[in-house]
C-alpha cells in the first residue's frame, strides 16, 4: 500500500507541473483576451458605479456635453454656438481635393506708377492767355472733357493765318482773271501766252496755300479748323483744351483737333457744335492730379497746364534678393503668375492671385543688393461721388506707394492635399486636422510636408483621404477644446509655430 501512495503523489505533482508549463507556453493566446476581459469588466463596474453615484454623474456631466465623448479622446462635439464663435460655417467645411501646389517665396513690394502711362501732362503748343479754367484739382474727368479755354496771342500763328487768308484772296483774283482771259483768248484778242502765265501764277498760289496750311498744321491746327478759317475768312482767336484719350494713338495725336490727342486736344470755340462723335465709353476716368494755371494767366508755347493721372492699371515693384535670380527667371520662363498680399485692418490679409509678371530689371541695386521686378496690377474704383456742381471724385482701391508682399512661385508639386494654415493644428511634433463625422469631429493625425504663413501641404498617405470633409479654420481652437475636455493641460501658444 505505501509504494502505491508514493506513486500517486508523484503522478499528481507531475501532472500539475505539466499543466502550469502548458499554460505558460500558450500565454500569447489567452493573455490578451484575459486582459481585455478584465479591462472591460473594470470599465463596466466604473460605469455602473458612476450611474449609481449622483455626484459622480454630475461631475462627469460637467466635463463635457456628451458622456460618450469622454470615451474617445479624438472625438469632439461642438454646439452651434461654439461653431459660430470660431466662424465654422458651411463655407469652411469643404471636402479634400488633390491639387497642384506651387511652393513660393515672399518678397517685399510697393505699388508704383507705370512709367510713361500713368501720368499725362496737358500742355499747349501755342502761346496765349487763359480765359477760363474748367478743371478742379482732384476731380475725375472723362477723356474729351473741356479743361481750359485759351485766347491765342502767338504772333506766329496770327501771321500764318493772315498769310493764308491773303493768299486765298489772291487765288480768287487769279481764278477770275483766268476765266476772263479764256474767253478773250478764244476770240484771238489776247495771245495764249498771257493766259498760260496767269495759269502758272495760279498754280504757284495753290502751292503757297498748301505750304501755309501745312505751317498751320505744325502749329497744331486740325484740317477742320483750317477749313473753317478758309471758308469763313476769320482768324482763329480762341482754343479749347480737353482731356486726352490715353489709348487713342491716331496720326493726329500731337495736333490740335477735335479727336483724341496727346498731350492736349485744342479746339476752336465753334468746334463743340461740330465735333465728330467718338465712342470712348470704355476709357477709364482721369484724375486731375495738379492744375498749374489760373484765369488770366499768360502761358508760353509748350507750358504745362495740368497733370492728369490714369490709375486704372498700376505696377507692383518687387524686390528679389540676388540669390533668388534663378528662381525668378525660372518662374518667368514657365509663365507662372504671382500673388499679392495686402495687409488690412484687424490683422487680416487680402490675397490677389493670378497677377502677371511683366519683366525684371537688368540692374541690381548696389546698396540693397536686390533686383527690382514688375507685376501688372489692374485697379478698380472703390468709391465714386458727385457733388452739387456735378463734379465727380473717385477713390481707387490700390494707391501708389502702398506697401505689400509678393508671393513668387518657385517649385510645383502635383497631386497634393493643400489646406489653409488655420485648418491644421500643431501640438508639439504632431499635426492634426478635424474631419466631419456625422454630428461630431474626428481628430486625425497627419504628416505635414510643407508649411508657410498661408498654406499647409499634407502627405497623401492614407491618414486623410480626398473627399473627406474637414474644417478649413479654427483647428487650433478645436484642439484646445478637445484637450480641455479630456482634462489635459495646454499652453496658451499650443498649435502655433513662431
Amino acid at each position: 500500500m505505501k509504494p502505491f501512495r508514493i506513486s500517486a503523489g508523484w503522478l499528481w505533482t507531475a501532472g500539475l507541473t505539466l499543466i502550469v508549463a502548458g499554460v505558460f507556453a500558450l500565454r500569447d493566446r489567452w493573455l490578451p483576451a484575459t486582459r481585455s476581459w478584465v479591462q472591460s469588466t473594470i470599465a463596466g463596474q466604473r460605469a455602473t458605479h458612476g450611474a449609481l453615484d449622483p455626484e459622480h454623474d454630475e461631475e462627469s456631466h460637467g466635463r463635457g456635453e456628451h458622456g460618450h465623448s469622454h470615451e474617445n479622446p479624438n472625438i469632439l462635439e461642438l454646439s452651434d454656438q461654439a461653431r459660430a464663435n470660431i466662424g465654422l460655417t458651411s463655407e469652411f467645411l469643404r471636402p479634400i481635393a488633390l491639387e497642384t501646389f506651387r511652393r513660393s517665396i515672399t518678397v517685399p513690394a510697393i505699388v508704383v506708377e507705370r512709367p510713361g502711362r500713368t501720368r499725362v501732362q496737358v500742355s499747349t503748343p501755342i502761346a496765349g492767355v487763359i480765359t477760363h479754367v474748367h478743371a478742379v484739382q482732384g476731380e475725375a474727368v472723362a477723356p474729351g472733357t473741356l479743361l481750359f479755354q485759351l485766347r491765342i496771342t502767338a504772333e506766329e500763328l496770327v501771321e500764318s493765318q493772315t498769310s493764308l487768308l491773303k493768299s486765298m484772296g489772291e487765288l480768287e483774283v487769279e481764278n477770275r482773271e483766268i476765266a476772263r482771259l479764256q474767253k478773250v483768248t478764244e476770240s484771238g484778242a489776247v495771245p495764249l501766252k498771257t493766259q498760260l502765265e496767269r495759269q502758272y501764277a495760279k498754280e504757284k498760289l495753290e502751292a503757297l496755300i498748301e505750304a501755309q496750311k501745312e505751317a498751320l498744321r505744325l502749329h497744331g491746327l486740325s484740317d477742320r479748323q483750317i477749313d473753317e478759317i478758309a471758308n469763313h475768312r476769320r482768324l482763329l482767336k480762341e482754343l479749347q483744351i480737353v482731356a486726352p484719350h490715353i489709348d487713342d494713338h491716331s496720326d493726329d495725336e500731337l495736333k490740335l483737333t477735335d479727336r483724341a490727342v496727346q498731350p492736349a486736344a485744342l479746339e476752336s470755340a465753334a468746334d463743340e457744335h461740330h465735333a465728330e462723335a467718338v465712342d470712348h465709353s470704355d476709357d477709364a476716368p482721369l484724375v486731375l492730379k495738379d492744375v498749374r494755371v489760373h484765369k488770366g494767366q499768360t502761358v508760353a508755347a509748350g507750358e504745362t497746364l495740368a497733370v492728369l493721372a490714369d490709375y486704372s492699371e498700376l505696377f507692383i515693384e518687387g524686390e528679389a534678393f540676388e540669390q533668388d535670380l534663378p528662381l525668378l527667371a525660372d518662374a518667368a520662363g514657365k509663365g507662372w503668375n504671382v500673388s499679392a498680399l495686402f495687409e488690412e485692418a484687424g490683422n487680416r490679409t487680402k490675397i490677389v492671385d493670378n497677377l502677371e509678371l511683366i519683366y525684371a530689371s537688368s540692374e541690381i541695386h548696389v546698396d540693397s543688393r536686390t533686383l527690382p521686378f514688375y507685376v501688372r496690377l489692374p485697379n478698380v474704383i472703390a468709391r465714386s461721388t458727385t457733388n452739387a456742381e456735378n463734379q465727380r471724385f473717385i477713390d481707387w482701391q490700390y494707391r501708389i506707394g502702398q506697401r505689400l508682399q509678393l508671393r513668387l512661385p518657385v517649385e510645383e508639386w502635383p497631386e497634393r492635399i493643400v489646406l489653409p494654415v488655420d485648418a491644421v493644428a500643431r501640438d508639439g511634433a504632431d499635426y492634426y486636422v478635424f474631419r466631419l463625422n456625422g454630428d461630431h469631429f474626428d481628430r486625425i493625425a497627419v504628416k505635414v510636408e510643407y508649411r508657410d504663413s498661408s498654406f499647409v501641404v499634407i502627405a497623401n498617405n492614407g491618414a486623410a483621404f480626398p473627399g473627406d470633409t474637414v474644417t478649413l479654420r479654427g483647428a487650433h481652437q478645436m484642439l484646445m477644446a478637445l484637450k480641455n475636455k479630456s482634462g489635459g493641460g495646454a499652453g496658451p501658444h499650443a498649435g502655433h509655430s513662431h
